[in-house]
Order: C-alpha cells, then structure tokens, then sequence
C-alpha cells in the first residue's frame, strides 16, 4: 500500500522555444526573393492543478521530475515550429509551492487551481520578421529561448471537516476507525500514528470528512518532535475535536490535557482558538474516575470507542458544528489561476570588474543567429535601449569600455554621446 506524502520536491523544466529560421524565396522566375523564414514555436508550459483525486505528494517521492516539451525549429517558406505540448502536474488539494529558500508562491487549497510553474521559451522569430525599409534582406533571426527550469518545496495541508487533536495514545485512531471505514494502524503504545489519516463519516443524509492528526506533545509549536508536520494539518479543518485521555497513563487530567493542547495550537496559530472546537474525553471504559457530569475538570463528552458509548452523540454532534462551519465560509465561484509577474531588467556588477544584465526581455534581445551581421547588432542595441538597459548600466555606474555580459553574450559599453 502507498505511504502517504505530505512533503515532497519537484523539479519542472519548461520546453524549449525553437529557433526562427533565415530563409530567402527561391523560385524560377523570381529575381531577388525576400526574406521567408518563419518562426520557431513556443516551448511548452509547466502547470501544477490542485486535483481533487490525488490523495498525497506520493509520486513526487521517487520520480521528482517533470518535463514540457519543446517547440520545433521554424523553416523557409514562411513555415513556423509547432509549438511544444503543456504539462499539467496534478496535485492534492490543499499542496502550498514555496521556493527553496522558503518563499510561498502558491496555495493551491481548490481543485482546478492552477499555477505557471515553469514558462516554456518563446519561439524566436524568423528573418522575415525583420524587413523594413533599412533592412530589405535581413540575415539573422532570433535564436530559441530557454524553457524555465526550477525546483520546488511542496507542502500537504490536509483538507478535513474535522480534525483530531490530542497527545499520544489518547485513541484518535480508534475513534476514526470506528466513526469511519478508515484504518489507521492501532496498538497500545505512544506514536502509533505516525501520519495523518482521513476518514469519512456518514450522518442521516451528511456527510463530513474526519483527519486523525498524530499526537501531538509539549513543544510542538516549537517543532519538537514531529510538531510543525503535524499541526500544518489542522490549519484548514473546520471543526477542531480536543481528546482527553481518561486514562492517561502518566495521570494527566484532562483539564490539564486539554490546557496544553490548546496552548500548543495557539503558539503554533492564534487564529486556530477561534475555531469551532469540542472536548471529548476518549477511553471512557478505562476511567478510573467516576462518570460524573461535564465540568469540575470534566470533558464536555466522554466516550468510549472501543464498546460505542457515546460514539453515536458525537457524530450528532460534529454534523451540526461542520454543517454551521460550512454555512460560514463563502464559496467560490471559481478556481483561482497564479501566474508569476514577469521580471524587470537589472544590472549587478560580477567580481571580475563586468557587468550583469538580468531579464528574460534583454536576454531575448541579443538572442539573434548572427550578431557579426551590422544590421542585427544595431536591431539589438535598438532593443536594449528601449529597455532602459544603457540608463540602468549608467545608474549602477559602468564606464566606457567596460564588459557586459548578457546571458551568454559579451558586449563592450559604449556610452551614448
């Protein structure tokens, strides 16, 4: 049986664009034939969509690449590339994409959110794109652009009506075994559970999804033990079940059970006290302490998952507070569709004295087949200019006769006069 996944990385490649072609019209009875290269085509997209069917980041674990495909190259006669095929990167509702120095980029909490991954390379243009009035043969065109290409931190956050909270051993796991068709691993020792578990609860004509959150212990706010992998599940629940222990085998009561829980999900997120939540006192066949009534340090409801005592009032229970929850929450009218904001052209100086010019736009500037031929090296500084490339360079301080690098291109600055 697959183990569940909540952390995975992902690495996304963008397909390449393809190159634009120089191409002149060849035909009988044609004199000087004009320029006919056609484009290349656009590298495919990598998109990730939040798919309800995909349960964990599980087929991320050993297999983390993901591959677009690349546009194919243009040809004479006005013939452009194809353009590569997309690739949509499914993943569980609830994922959260963050870069690996921790930046969120996207939560992907519905299903049919998307997010650009990875851009495919734009197709470079063929010659023909360049006849003008100066240039009547233009010999260049622009070359393929890179696909983008990345890795990334995914993160689960399960997505559940109700989750269970309490410490170790307090029996979470056979409550949902018994409110539910889910079968977590049982046994009567601390840590059994050792990943999440969702089961679905049928009441009347309702139905409300249950998450059994493994135990959690003093300092798990503060990520002893397995703290923040655990209590990341909580923050998208609705309704929050607190177990006390009857029975616990250390003699915490569960007043004082119930004080530490609750501080440790405050700790973790303050916003999480606001949450509809119930007490409940689990092993109510094994209290040593009579069965009084709720209060004087008493949980709001006792039960005992192992005969049913009780088990059928707090699945009562729990279908009003989840259905109350959901009438709270707006729906959405529609998915949500993240696509980064394209960057801007900067300017950093290297160590060895150059300059670097960063931006996908300058980069595609000096991207031409030929940059020896006069006319393209004019067409790029042309295009560099607009850009604001030779002020920024001016700003950061760059003198006459310095070198520039632009992706894998060198230039030597030449202020304007």
């Amino acid at each position: 049986m697959p183990a569940f996944v909540d952390q995975a990385q992902l690495h996304v490649r963008a397909g390449d664009g393809g190159a634009g072609a120089v191409s002149f019209r060849r035909e009988a009875h044609v004199a000087k034939g004009g320029p006919d290269g056609g484009d290349g085509g656009r590298g495919g997209d990598v998109w990730l969509v939040a798919d309800r069917d995909v349960a964990s980041l599980y087929g991320f674990r050993d297999h983390p690449h993901r591959r677009a495909g690349d546009g194919t190259h243009g040809s004479g006669k006005g013939r452009h590339g194809r353009r590569g095929p997309g690739l949509e990167v499914p993943v569980p509702e609830g994922t959260v994409v963050r870069d690996r120095d921790g930046t969120l980029l996207a939560d992907l909490a519905v299903d049919g959110d998307r997010w650009l991954a990875a851009a495919g390379g734009r197709g470079g243009r063929g010659n023909a794109r360049f006849l003008s009035n100066r240039r009547r043969a233009p010999g260049f065109a622009e070359q393929a652009e890179v696909g983008e290409e990345r890795w990334l931190d995914l993160e689960l956050k399960l997505m559940a009506d109700v989750a269970l909270v309490g410490f170790p051993n307090a029996g979470k796991s056979t409550l949902i075994s018994r409110i539910s068709a889910a079968r977590p691993k049982i046994a009567d020792y601390p840590f059994t559970t050792l990943e999440p578990h969702l089961g679905v609860v049928a009441f009347d004509d309702q139905e409300y999804v249950v998450a059994d959150i493994p135990g959690l212990i003093d300092g798990a706010s503060e990520g002893r033990g397995l703290g923040h992998r655990f209590l990341r599940h909580v923050e998208r629940s609705r309704v929050l079940v607190v177990l006390c222990d009857l029975a616990a085998a250390d003699g915490r009561s569960p007043a004082e059970q119930e004080v530490v829980l609750l501080r440790e999900l405050g700790r973790y997120r303050p916003e999480l006290l606001e949450r509809p939540r119930l007490v409940v006192g689990s092993k109510l066949d094994s209290a040593p302490a009579p069965r009084g009534a709720a209060g004087s340090g008493r949980p709001e409801m006792c039960l005992s998952a192992v005969t049913g005592e009780g088990v059928d009032g707090l699945v009562r229970r729990l279908a009003t507070l989840v259905s109350d929850a959901r009438a709270a929450l707006s729906r959405p009218e529609s998915f949500t569709v993240h696509r980064p904001l394209p960057a801007g052209v900067s300017v950093e100086a290297d160590r060895d004295g150059s300059w670097v010019v960063h931006g996908r736009a300058a980069q595609r500037a000096v991207a031409l087949s030929d940059l020896t031929d006069r006319s393209a090296l004019e067409y790029a500084q042309a295009r560099l200019r607009r850009l604001g490339v030779d002020r920024a360079l001016a700003r950061a301080g760059a003198r006459d006769g310095d070198r520039v690098r632009i992706g894998d291109i060198e230039l030597d600055y030449r202020p304007e006069r």
